[in-house]
């Protein structure tokens, strides 16, 4: 039994943040229901190329992503019989999850404030660019913009001054990433604070406040220190040697973490003396003195195969690796052996992080096809055959 069976959630988001989330939840054992516009689907069934499928049957690599372990009903609740439709589902939910702009919902009766009146015990957990509240609030959120303005971009890249130096968004949208992931603790946490209240709570996300977050050290930097800090590329701003390293053949991290490290780095390197030179003997030191660390490990580094470097460090205890592909990365022996890559339903896809008592903790469920569970799902609120082919003649459902 997973930790969440028993627990449905209501799905009205789309794109990655709260999907994201709500696929989570659905690996954690709960019953997700993603309603979707009838004919169209998620914005991301059409995010392609690549394509998975044929003909009406392609999705987007983009949706399937983030969507596995769900069901869809096609509901158009911009309609009033539609929006009736999820109101009634609501009212048997644990959990609602959406992110639509601020008030977008409250003229369908959908917001937080309607469906908790009917269901006190509702989880609802809104989504948004900026948040439920201040100047930017009405503002679209999207994770390109929030990364630029959240100080992201100003940390990610190669620095200025050098060729192709210039600020940088990250290679995922890790802005919605992360805002899923914190959604989905905070959904876990307001659960739990149910069993003891009996009562729901609105949940407020934003990207903003998420990217803020997740600055981490370089947003203590800066507050620390006064100062912005500068853009690294590939180094590390409070330790050394902290990198890539070109050997004779490709390049390697190598990412020293303390001075017991340093000091194995520096044997294997064929000079111990490093470890007494007061340039080098501390981090703080190698900091202050970060060209000729770099440049004299470098030097060192080139003289052998990748392969080689990579097992005398790691016999070594130095921590270490290539700069993979992500074709090889989901190829690695390590990503085999935990089964990071499934098929289900003939899809192939990434699947959860998750171990709970050494078992996996994903669904079995593929994403779904848009308005799969339709009828299904409106059978069991009661909807007769006749009623749901009217309902489907006026384009409520699909």
């Amino acid at each position: 039994m997973k930790p969440l069976e028993g627990i449905k959630v209501l799905d009205l988001s789309r794109v990655l943040a709260g999907p994201w989330c709500t696929q989570l939840l659905a690996d954690l054992g709960a019953e997700v229901l993603k309603i979707e516009r009838p004919g169209a689907g998620d914005d991301t069934r059409h995010w392609g190329p690549p394509w998975h499928g044929e003909g009406e049957n392609r999705v987007a690599a983009y949706f399937l992503s983030c969507n596995r372990g769900k069901k869809s009903a096609a509901i158009d609740f911009s309609q009033p019989e539609g929006a009736a439709l999820v109101h009634r589902l609501a009212q048997d939910a644990d959990v609602v999850v959406e992110n639509f702009k601020v008030g977008g919902l409250k003229k369908l009766g959908l917001d937080a404030a309607s469906l908790r009146t009917n269901n006190p015990r509702l989880i609802y957990a809104s989504i948004t660019g900026f948040g439920q509240d201040g100047p930017y609030s009405d503002r679209a959120g999207y994770d390109f913009i929030i990364q630029g303005m959240g100080g992201m971009m100003s940390i990610t890249g190669i620095p200025d001054g050098e060729p192709g130096g210039g600020p940088m968004r990250a290679g995922v949208a890790i802005a919605d990433l992360f805002t899923g992931m914190y959604t989905c603790s905070a959904i876990l946490a307001a659960l739990y604070g149910r069993e003891k209240t009996g009562r729901g709570t609105h949940i407020d996300l934003a990207l903003f406040d998420t990217q803020l977050a997740v600055l981490a050290n370089q947003a203590e930097n800066a507050l620390i220190s006064g100062k912005d800090p500068p853009r690294q590329g590939n180094t590390h701003p409070n330790i050394v040697p902290y990198q890539p390293f070109g050997a004779a053949d490709q390049p390697i991290i190598i990412a020293v973490g303390n001075d017991r490290q340093f000091a194995r780095l520096a044997e294997i390197c064929g000079h111990p003396e490093w470890t007494s030179d007061e340039r080098f003997a501390s981090n703080g030191a190698r900091i202050a003195h970060r060209a000729e660390m770099v440049e004299l490990v470098g030097h060192t580094i080139r003289q052998k195969s990748a392969a080689t470097w990579l097992e005398q460090l790691e016999a070594a205890g130095i921590p270490a690796g290539p700069i993979n592909t992500i074709t090889q990365a989901l190829a690695d022996v390590q990503a085999q052996h935990r089964q990071m890559v499934r098929t289900l339903a003939g899809t192939p896809l990434v699947g959860s992080p998750v171990r709970l008592d050494c078992e996996r903790a994903d669904s079995d469920l593929p994403p779904p096809a848009l308005g799969q569970h339709t009828a299904n799902v409106l059978a069991a609120l009661g909807v007769g055959p006749d009623e749901v082919e009217r309902l489907r003649a006026a384009a409520v459902i699909g």
